[in-house]
């Protein structure tokens, strides 16, 4: 048996692909998790050729020359540049399968719901470019659920709210499908935009995206916290342009949350107001399960079980549900052949 696995691993591995707006993981089949990496490429401005995919070129953001461009190829979740998302999928591929590979990687990517039609053909050419053999799609919010542990072949009502970094996925998942959802483009990123504005306008302070994801990280909080945080802020002065730091509490930037949070906390009020009954008894049992990087932000469970009135759990390595998700539906393609479908035709719901 570990003669044949070996000889698999050798051909051709099944990969999985949590393709974010903020960060793209990728699962091995056998291996497991083995890149998590920003959403991230610089690229020289004449040509186009690529400098650097992942970590090393999100350290280059806000710190480049003219003829440097660090671009972000993902936008809410969906392509919004194919040629440097399809460069950044082959870094990524090519570096998990490496040389030694015979056969191209079948590739499972998780789409946000409600993609539209030209959207998934966009991520599947992506990927059959930058070097899969074949491209399946399975859906955000059902890959979570299956990330998290939620036995979602059972005949009863689940509820998982996944927050990315630029959008949020809210689904009501049974017998291995989704029964009720909602995607709304806010998440990560909406909360590092807020923090951005909050600090222009309060304090004249203009600061970039990293420091702005720094403080929500720190500081930032979704509910009153027992005791406030502190932290000293630099950025440049819009008035006198001159490098200018600042103290800020944690009660600012729970204010400065406020929006992009109400957005998610509705999403979920909205998706259990239309939930068919039968299903709503089961999730008073199960409650709710948060996972992405948004379930991080201190209280947001709090926020949405005093909002909901039921138990809310943050899922344990929420960062890296979907991804894990994927996994497993690679490895258990027989029984969970259901999950793995293109959902271009279901209707918006933003």
């Amino acid at each position: 048996m570990l003669i044949l696995r070996k000889v698999r691993s050798f051909f051709s591995n099944d990969i999985g692909i949590d393709l974010g707006t903020a960060n793209t993981l990728v699962f091995v089949r056998d291996q497991g998790i083995v890149l998590n990496e920003p959403s991230v490429v610089a690229v020289l401005r004449e040509t186009n050729k690529v400098l650097a995919v992942g970590e090393e070129a999100k350290r280059m953001l806000g710190r480049t020359p003219a003829n440097i461009e660090v671009k972000l190829p993902m936008k809410d979740g969906v392509i919004a540049d194919f040629d440097i998302t399809e460069e950044m999928l082959r870094y990524f591929i090519h570096k998990v399968s490496g040389r030694r590979k015979i056969m191209r990687p079948r590739v499972l990517v998780a789409v946000p719901t409600g993609i539209t039609e030209v959207e998934t053909r966009a991520v599947k050419e992506s990927a059959l470019r930058a070097g899969a053999r074949e491209v399946f799609l399975v859906e955000e919010p059902m890959a979570a659920a299956i990330g998290v542990g939620i036995p979602v072949q059972e005949p009863s009502g689940n509820m998982i709210v996944d927050i990315g970094g630029g959008t949020t996925e809210v689904a009501v998942v049974s017998l291995a499908g989704i029964v009720e959802w909602r995607s709304i483009k806010n998440g990560g990123n909406a909360m590092d935009e807020a923090v951005i504005q909050y600090l222009k306008r309060q304090y004249s302070l203009f600061i970039g995206q990293i420091t702005a994801e720094r403080i929500k990280i720190e500081i930032g909080s979704a509910y009153q916290l027992d005791k406030a945080l502190t932290m000293d802020v630099k950025g440049r002065d819009l008035m006198g342009g001159l490098p200018k730091t600042v103290t800020i509490t944690s009660d600012e930037i729970r204010e400065a949350l406020s929006e992009p949070v109400s957005r998610i906390v509705e999403a979920v009020r909205v998706s259990l107001e239309r939930c068919p009954p039968d299903l709503s008894a089961d999730l008073i049992d199960h409650g709710i399960v948060l996972a992405g990087g948004g379930a991080l932000l201190r209280g947001l469970d709090r926020m949405i079980q005093v909002e909901t009135g039921l138990s809310v759990t943050v899922a344990k390595d929420p960062l890296l549900a979907v991804a894990k998700g994927a996994g497993t539906v690679l490895e258990e393609m027989d029984t969970l052949s259901r999950a793995i479908h293109s959902s271009a035709k279901r209707p918006r719901k933003w």
